[in-house]
C-alpha cells in the first residue's frame, strides 16, 4: 500500500473518533458513537497489521485477537457498578501500551528522540495511577493523605527532570528503564493521598495523561491516527477534568497536594433518631404530591435500580399526572456521567433529566425529594461546616422539599467519609434497604 493510501486510512480511522466523540455527547446517538468508535479502531488496527514486517504478522495477530477475545469478555461480564474500576484500568492499559512501544521503539531502532521519552515518561505515570485508582474504587486500598506526601512528590518529580535530562544526553536504555521506573513511582505517590470524593476528577486527569502519552509515541512512529487520536483522548479528558473540579468547587492543585480537611463531625446529632418511613408512606405522599424530584447517587448503582425507578416514575406520570424529574449530580457516582449512563439504560427520558444548576431552584416548590444512596452530593455540610472535607462543593439541595425519603441500607457515611446531618432533619423519611427492592415495593403500592 501507498504511503498516501496509507495516511488517507489512518486519517479516516481519526475523523471516525472525533465523530465518535460528537454522537457520544448526546443520549439518543451514543450508540451511534460508540459503533463509529468500534468502526475506527478496527480500521486503524487492520491497517497497522498490514503494514508489519512480515516477521511480526503472527504475533501481533495472535496479541490483538487475544486482547480483542478479553475485552468482549471483560465487558460481557463486568457488573454496571464496576464501570469506574474498568475505566481506571483502560486508562491503565493505554498508559503502559505507550511505554511498552516506547521500549519497542529504542530497541528497534536505537532511537531516543525527546517524543519517545514523553510517551514513557506519561505513560508510565498514567499506568501506575490508574492501577491506584483501580485499587481505590473497588475499597482495596486505603491511605490518609500525609503531610510528608508533597515533599516526596517534589523530590520524586525533581529527580524524575533530572533523569530525563540525563536520558537525554546519555540515550541508554539503563537510562531508559530508570526513567520509567522513577515514572512508576512518581504514579503511585501522585494518586495513592487523594480522598475518595476526589476519585473521578482523578480518573479525568489519567484518562488525559494516557492520551497525551499515545500521541507522544504516534509521533515517534509517525502515525497520523495515534497523534489524532492521542490529542483528541488527551484534550477531551482534561476538559473533563476541569468541568468536574468547577463542579466540586475544587482545583487539580488541591485534589493532588492540599491536605483537605478530616471530618470533625463522625459524632454528629448521634443522640437523635433518624425517623423511619414506610413503603405506604412513601407511596402515598408522592401519588399526592405535585412535583417529585429523583435524585440517584451510587445506591442507584449498586442496587440496579434503574429500571425499577423508570417504572415508579412512569406509574406517578401517567397515573398520578405528578411532574416527576430526575436531578443528576456531575459527580454522582464513581465517575463522570456514571448516573447519565444508568438512567440511558433504562431508557429514562432526558427531557426530564436535569443538572444540578438547572434543578436545585425546583426544591423548594417539590412536595417529595426521593434521594437513593446520594450522601456526599447531598449533605449540607457542604454549604455550612468549613471543617468539613466537602465544605464548598456545590449540593443537591434536596434539604428544601417539604418531605425527603433517603433510601440507604443504613446509616453509614458517604465516598468522603463524611456523615449527613440530612438524615436526622425533621423534613426527612429514612428507608432502609435495597433500593431496587423498596422502589418495586413503592412501585406496586402505587
Amino acid at each position: 500500500m501507498s504511503v498516501k493510501g496509507l495516511y488517507c486510512i489512518y486519517l479516516l480511522s481519526a475523523f471516525l473518533f472525533i465523530f465518535a466523540t460528537h454522537a457520544l455527547s448526546k443520549p439518543r446517538t451514543a450508540y451511534r458513537g460508540n459503533n463509529l468508535a468500534v468502526l475506527g479502531m478496527a480500521m486503524a488496527c487492520l491497517i497497522t497489521v498490514l503494514v508489519l514486517p512480515s516477521r511480526n504478522d503472527f504475533g501481533i495477530l495472535a496479541a490483538a485477537l487475544l486482547a480483542a477475545v478479553s475485552g468482549i469478555f471483560l465487558a460481557g461480564k463486568i457488573k454496571i457498578t464496576a464501570l469506574p474500576q474498568m475505566i481506571a484500568l483502560l486508562n491503565g492499559f493505554g498508559g503502559l501500551s505507550s511505554v511498552l512501544v516506547g521500549f519497542a521503539q529504542i530497541l528497534e531502532k536505537n532511537a531516543y528522540a525527546f517524543d519517545i521519552s514523553a510517551g514513557i515518561v506519561i505513560g508510565g505515570i498514567a499506568f501506575s495511577g490508574s492501577i491506584v485508582a483501580f485499587l481505590k474504587l473497588q475499597n482495596l486500598y486505603h491511605l490518609k493523605r500525609l503531610p510528608f506526601f508533597n515533599l516526596l512528590n517534589f523530590l520524586i518529580f525533581i529527580t524524575l527532570i533530572v533523569m530525563w535530562f540525563e536520558f537525554a544526553q546519555i540515550q541508554t536504555l539503563h537510562t531508559a528503564v530508570v526513567l520509567a521506573l522513577i515514572a512508576l513511582v512518581f504514579g503511585l505517590t501522585l494518586t495513592i493521598p487523594v480522598g475518595g470524593a476526589d476519585m473521578p476528577i482523578v480518573i479525568s486527569v489519567l484518562n488525559a495523561l494516557s492520551g497525551f502519552a499515545a500521541a507522544f509515541i504516534g509521533f515517534s512512529l509517525n502515525n497520523i491516527a495515534l497523534i489524532m487520536t492521542g490529542a483528541l483522548i488527551g484534550a477531551s479528558g482534561t476538559i473533563l477534568a476541569l468541568f468536574m473540579t468547577h463542579a466540586m468547587n475544587r482545583n487539580l492543585f488541591a485534589v493532588l497536594f492540599k491536605n483537605m480537611p478530616q471530618d470533625t463531625n463522625n459524632q454528629i446529632e448521634n443522640h437523635k433518631t433518624p425517623k423511619t418511613g414506610s413503603i405506604q408512606d412513601a407511596a402515598f405522599m408522592m401519588q399526592n404530591a405535585g412535583k417529585v424530584i429523583i435524585v440517584p447517587g451510587y445506591g442507584m448503582a449498586a442496587s440496579g435500580a434503574q429500571h425499577a425507578l423508570k417504572n415508579m416514575a412512569s406509574v406517578l406520570s401517567n397515573k398520578y399526572h405528578v411532574n416527576v424529574k430526575f436531578a443528576i449530580h456531575p459527580v454522582a457516582g464513581r465517575m463522570p456521567g456514571h448516573m447519565n449512563v444508568l438512567l440511558a439504560e433504562a431508557k429514562v427520558d432526558y427531557a426530564n433529566v436535569f443538572g444540578l444548576d438547572e434543578i436545585n431552584p425546583d426544591f423548594e416548590t417539590a412536595d417529595v425529594a426521593y434521594v437513593i444512596g446520594a450522601n456526599d452530593i447531598t449533605n449540607p455540610l457542604a454549604q455550612t461546616d468549613k471543617s468539613s472535607p466537602l465544605y464548598g462543593m456545590p449540593i443537591l439541595e434536596v434539604f428544601k422539599a417539604k418531605t425527603v425519603f433517603f433510601v440507604k441500607r443504613s446509616l453509614s457515611s458517604g465516598y468522603s467519609g463524611t456523615p449527613n446531618p440530612l438524615f436526622w432533619a425533621d423534613n426527612t423519611l429514612m428507608l432502609y434497604g435495597d433500593a431496587k427492592k423498596i422502589t418495586e415495593e413503592i412501585t406496586a403500592e402505587l
